[in-house]
């Protein structure tokens, strides 16, 4: 039997990029629970049989566009406070990356490129931490970089 290679939770990353020239990437505190999703946007056509129009039509799938989001959940930490905020209230693009640093070598380690934060929530509840809630969409498809 042979057993899968799994990834520990420390070695699934977000981070945010500070733009300079080497980035210089940075964890965002307090975000504990994250979740990539990956979707295509589709067409479809009905295709006719030229042979015999008679038989029903077949759907045949293509890719339109694809859209990578990031969501995350934690606690609201004062190390990201002021960052999270300004990202979304200025409404600008920031580069942000998703890594899998336990990443076989040639294998995609880093998806990163600019984007925006779609949603921002806080949560407070008596007895609790207040909590933190995240969505990060990438504008355009994020670059994936190998594991050297």
């Amino acid at each position: 039997m042979a057993i899968a290679t799994t990834e520990e939770f420390d070695e699934m990353v977000l981070e945010t990029g500070d733009g300079a020239s080497p980035e210089v990437w940075t964890k965002i505190c307090g975000l504990i629970d994250v979740t990539v999703t990956r979707s295509a946007n589709m067409d479809t056509a009905e295709v006719p049989d030229c042979a015999d129009e008679s038989l029903p039509l077949s759907l045949e799938q293509s890719v339109r566009s694809i859209q990578v989001s990031v969501s995350a959940t934690g606690v609201w930490a004062s190390e990201s406070h002021e960052l999270l905020s300004d990202w979304f209230y200025l409404s600008t693009r920031k580069n942000f990356r998703i890594g899998n640093t336990a990443a076989a070598s040639g294998d995609t380690e880093y998806e990163s490129g600019a984007g925006y934060i779609s949603s921002l929530t806080n949560t407070r509840t008596k007895g609790s931490k207040v909590s933190a809630s995240i969505e990060m969409m990438f504008d355009g498809t994020p670059t994936r970089t190998a594991k050297a």
